[in-house]
């Protein structure tokens, strides 16, 4: 039987510089990549864990470029148009 079917064994709940969750048998070496996060039981309860913790899929990465280009559509509403023409002073001889 593979360790992925073995329901007895223990896990430890791991992490990646994107912040994506996954299990890994404590029996192993954890991966290059990957930290413990201080949770450890069944593979059920494993999971429970990460399905409460983990409630954005989407990798670290993409979640900053999706917050930094929100902000720069923000900036760029915000702003005057470049093209927009501005009142320009004749002086003050009337025509």
């Amino acid at each position: 039987m593979a360790w992925e079917e073995d329901e007895t064994l223990t896990y430890v709940v791991v992490v990646n510089h994107e912040e994506q969750y996954s299990i890994w048998p404590d029996y192993k070496e954890i991966p290059g990549g990957w930290r413990a996060v201080g949770k450890s039981g069944p593979k059920a309860e494993c999971l429970a864990y990460i399905n409460e913790v983990w409630t954005d899929m989407r990798p670290l990465s993409l979640r900053k470029k999706m917050e930094e280009d929100a902000r720069a559509e923000r900036r760029a509403q915000e702003a005057p148009p470049e093209n927009q023409a501005q009142p320009t002073s004749l002086g003050s001889d009337p025509i």
